[in-house]
């Protein structure tokens, strides 16, 4: 099964972070596919295909590591592009509050999982929702007024591993299992 871990705003965060986004860009018609509004998450980490004998180590060490952070409020605020707004493949939400305790529980969630064979990123974590992607070649989008979103703070009190099924209408996601966040408050650090 294909699997990744993350924590999922509420559904009122993900509709304004969606509209904001298609405000942004709507000169693009559809050159843009839009996440669907249930499957807007924060990735902390990608696992890919693992064996379903494999989640029960999976699920212990994210445990682990989950239970050492305590639950924090977080924003998404402010739109981006992968890899820059004049070649935009990716258009994403960005996390203001919280951001440094997201990078902190994506760092322990891959500290967690390297010793079961996950290999750690190359690249620096960036907290952020992806909201859309070009639909084939890169598009150029215009965000200057990034300043279009600023969601309700929500609350960060677990992270799910969470399956994730393609299929011809898109990625179907399922909630394997939650991991609450049960540290002390301004415990983020580890």
């Amino acid at each position: 099964m294909r699997v990744f871990v993350a924590v999922t705003p509420p559904p009122e965060v993900r509709r304004v972070a969606l509209a904001a986004a298609r405000e942004a860009a709507r000169e693009l018609g559809g050159g843009i596919r839009w996440t669907k509004q249930e499957n807007i998450h924060l990735t902390l980490k990608f696992l890919g295909e693992v064996f379903e004998e494999s989640l029960e180590g999976i699920c212990g060490a994210l445990r682990r590591a989950c239970s050492a952070h305590a639950p924090f409020d977080a924003r998404l605020k402010g739109l981006g592009a992968f890899p820059s707004p004049r070649r935009a493949r990716v258009i994403w939400a960005g996390v203001d509050r919280g951001s440094e305790e997201t990078t902190s529980l994506a760092a322990s969630v891959e500290a967690a999982l390297e010793p079961l064979g996950f290999r750690r990123e190359g690249r620096p974590y960036m907290p952020h929702a992806t909201l859309g992607r070009a639909r084939g070649r890169s598009v150029g989008v215009d965000l200057s007024k990034t300043d279009v979103l600023d969601s309700p703070l929500f609350r960060v009190a677990s992270a799910e591993l969470t399956k994730s099924t393609l299929t011809p209408g898109g990625s179907v996601y399922e909630i394997v299992e939650a991991f609450a966040l049960n540290g002390e408050e301004g415990d983020y650090s580890r």
